[in-house]
């Protein structure tokens, strides 16, 4: 059941009719184009893949750090830079902090948009006699320039928590099934190209060779036009 089915929208309006925006996997009646917690944060430079921190699984955050300053920073910073280097989502050892979270804005295939992070996410899919797997092309902000065709399955759920420690289900189809499968993957120790044969991984890191300068480039006017610092940093 896709996030847009899951929850009881009221009268004169059908589930499958509501294209409300999805915050934290809830529909709301008006959300911004940039959210708030963009509008606090600050940019931070994006790690690449070969960095250490993309290929070891991250840690769980601990009980204490739920309801901090400190971690709701993180969460505004990672939020402008995800909007910075145009990307879907974002996992935080995509900018260099070792700890299981991520952040997404991202749409499904009818459109819908869904906005929100979740922390120490454990992610659920299809058991094998009802899974659909979609090829599909994919990128990735810590693979700048490059994007190749990888499988996943149209669906995909998520149970974690939010910056709370209050309890998160997320559920998405289509290329937001997609995004939240790349994003845990990030968080397990895996980048996109683990799932490709070695040939296409070279293939991919071509594109990289080819295409980075001007993946900087657009970041850093990105961050110009956001008022904020340089995503080359």
């Amino acid at each position: 059941m896709s996030v847009c089915e899951s929850w009881s929208e009221g009268p004169g309006r059908s589930r499958q009719e509501d294209r409300r925006v999805r915050v934290q996997g809830r529909p709301v009646d008006t959300f911004p184009a940039l959210p708030p917690e963009a509008a606090r944060g600050a940019v931070r430079r994006v790690t690449e893949v070969g960095e250490e921190i993309l290929s070891r699984p991250c840690q769980e955050v601990t009980e204490t750090e739920f309801g901090t300053a400190e971690l709701s920073a993180l969460i505004d910073d990672m939020f402008l830079t995800m909007y910075v280097a145009d990307g879907a989502g974002l996992a935080a050892n995509q900018v260099d902090v070792d700890l299981r979270l991520f952040v997404y804005d991202c749409p499904d295939d009818d459109g819908i948009r869904h906005v929100g992070h979740i922390i120490n996410p454990v992610l659920e899919l299809p058991a094998p006699g009802d899974r659909r797997l979609l090829d599909a092309s994919e990128g990735c902000l810590s693979v700048p320039g490059a994007t190749m065709t990888v499988s996943r399955t149209d669906r995909a759920v998520v149970h974690g928590l939010d910056k709370e420690g209050k309890p998160l289900v997320i559920e998405g189809t289509g290329y937001f099934a997609r995004c939240l499968q790349h994003e845990t993957d990030h968080l397990a120790g895996h980048t996109y190209l683990d799932r490709l044969s070695t040939r296409d991984r070279k293939d991919a890191m071509r594109q990289v060779a080819d295409h980075r300068e001007d993946v900087f480039a657009q970041r850093t006017a990105n961050a110009a036009r956001l008022s904020r610092p340089s995503a080359t940093a």
